[in-house]
């Protein structure tokens, strides 16, 4: 069983659970205060917001064969305003956040740098699979 034939948010918990135990993967101190992206109207409520979105991360590169930049992983997790007068646009997501998260799944080895974007190694590969299967 595979790392796509799992629904994502199972897979996304199972994850970040493994991803607890990685000692090179923790939240700054400024996490906890600061909004992902500018559509939202407040910070994470989860405490383990940062470990999810570093498993989601994973997953999205999981499902995209080819290199992915921070800015299209911006555009991913970005969103819509809602505003009451003017109509409603598409926010990027902070990049600070999600560059920080995959260098730190650099330095853990699941994410390599290419020549343009980073993908998946095998260790990240074989870390969602056996996620799966678990």
């Amino acid at each position: 069983m595979a790392a796509m034939d799992v629904p994502a948010n199972d897979l996304i918990s199972k994850v970040s659970g493994l991803l607890k135990s990685v000692e090179s993967i923790k939240p700054p101190a400024w996490a906890g205060s600061v909004k992902l992206s500018s559509h939202n109207e407040r910070v994470p409520e989860s405490p383990d917001f940062w470990y999810a979105r570093c498993a989601s991360l994973l997953r999205t590169m999981y499902v995209r064969a080819t290199p992915v930049g921070v800015q299209r992983l911006r555009h991913k997790y970005g969103g819509r305003t809602t505003h009451t007068v003017a109509r409603s646009h598409h926010r990027m997501a902070g990049g600070k956040n999600i560059r920080l998260m995959l260098q730190q799944l650099e330095k853990a080895g699941f994410v390599q740098k290419e020549k343009v974007g980073r993908t998946l190694t095998s260790k990240g590969r074989s870390l969602l699979d056996k996620a799966s299967k678990a």
